[in-house]
């Protein structure tokens, strides 16, 4: 008998095995709807944040070449010595920001990777860090997992969901660790103008707090010029600078980035990084050298092109009554389906279901995206202007208000 009680108490107590931080957060909004898209024919999907050019064919053969030549073993936890330098190199010449590729650039799998590790070397327990909303569906969940709390800061399209230095400091306790900001923005396409990033580096220095500036779109902007926070006063110090090639290299699946930042937050990141991923892939790395030596050139003319198809996706959103504000950066328009009379997560499974078009509830990206839509438009302009029609079919029907 003692026996059997035993084990029932053993049993009780596997049921409650998961961790609770990890319990409490919600999956990520993006992929329900790709699992639904999957199983779907003849949809044309805005949805997935990719660019729709395969990776650039010297790039791929670079990476083809080293694992003929046998570089498939590990790198240096950092990264390749290489890689490093080419990178310290290119920041200093687009920035003229000097970074030691000795031990302040560790390179990463992907942004991802660098925003993890950077909220874990971070963070203590009950740390708040603030947050725009909306953004990337990471942020909130990678500040949870460290043990911090997320504050968000709301934004809004009258505003063009720029950040103001006001509504940054009203949130500003005696807790707050630091800030995370990603511009150009994921899902709006926002592009921060370079005196409210001025006006938020003053709070920081003010208030002693550190800025995690996720700049993997900084590529990616038009008739604008994008502002790296690290190069305004005072800001290299307390600045952790993340970076990759999956957007303006068109090398997604690579999962290659970096994080640049203070030597101490570097090699705290790195002893992260080196317990839980070892390195990121070698050939991948290999890639990214190539990327940052002859890249420019193509990575030119998909910004040109993802230009003129941001131009006709505005214009047709708005002459079909969903109003959307110009994006100035990434590849995203952020329209407003309040007309509709619809949720965001209605709207997008309507639209899915009645239309075939895939988009992503704003409200994935925070509380604010309620009543939007994200809409990547990096796809072919015959699909596009596809989409754009099928959307105007579905805004039109008889069912759908139009306040």
């Amino acid at each position: 008998m003692a026996f059997n009680t035993r084990t029932k108490t053993h049993k009780r107590h596997h049921l409650s095995l998961l961790s609770q931080r990890v319990s409490d957060i919600a999956p990520s909004g993006i992929r329900k709807f790709f699992d639904l898209l999957a199983s779907m024919d003849g949809v044309i999907s805005l949805g997935i944040g990719e660019p729709d050019y395969p990776t650039p064919y010297h790039i791929r053969e670079s990476a083809i070449a080293s694992i003929e030549k046998g570089y498939t073993m590990y790198t240096s936890n950092l990264g390749m010595p290489e890689l490093r330098h080419e990178l310290s190199g290119y920041l200093n010449q687009k920035y003229n920001l000097k970074y030691n590729p000795d031990n302040q650039i560790l390179i990463t799998v992907g942004v991802s990777e660098a925003m993890d590790l950077a909220a874990r070397a971070l963070l203590n327990p009950g740390d708040e860090v603030l947050i725009p909303d909306p953004c990337y569906v990471s942020y909130s969940p990678c500040v949870v997992l460290a043990g911090g709390c997320p504050v968000m800061i709301p934004t809004s399209q009258e505003n063009n969901f720029e950040v103001s230095a006001e509504a940054v400091e009203s949130l500003i306790t005696n807790k707050t660790k630091a800030i995370i900001l990603g511009y150009p923005a994921n899902p709006t396409g926002t592009v921060m103008p370079r005196e409210k990033l001025l006006e938020i580096a003053r709070l920081a220095c003010h208030y002693g707090l550190i800025i995690i500036s996720d700049e993997i779109y900084s590529q990616l902007v038009y008739q604008c010029e994008h502002t790296c926070i690290a190069t305004l006063p005072g800001m290299v110090e307390r600045t952790v600078f993340l970076g990759g090639f999956s957007k303006a290299y068109a090398m997604t699946g690579w999962r290659i980035g970096y994080a640049v930042a203070p030597e101490n937050i570097i090699a705290a990141m790195t002893k992260i990084h080196q317990y839980t991923i070892m390195s990121a892939p070698t050939m991948s790395q290999v890639a990214a050298i190539e990327a940052l030596k002859h890249g420019d050139s193509s990575a030119g003319e998909m910004v040109a092109d993802y230009d003129k198809r941001r131009l006709i996706m505005v214009k047709g959103l708005n002459d079909i009554g969903l109003s959307c504000f110009k994006p100035k950066g990434a590849f995203y328009a952020f329209p407003s389906i309040k007309s509709t009379g619809m949720t965001s997560e209605e709207f997008a499974q309507r639209l899915l279901v009645e239309e075939k078009v895939a988009v992503v509830p704003g409200n994935a990206f925070g509380s604010c995206g309620e009543g939007y839509v994200r809409c990547c438009y990096a796809t072919s302009l015959k699909e596009l202007y596809q989409a754009l029609e099928r959307m105007e079919n579905f805004v039109r029907h008889p069912g759908i208000s139009s306040k």
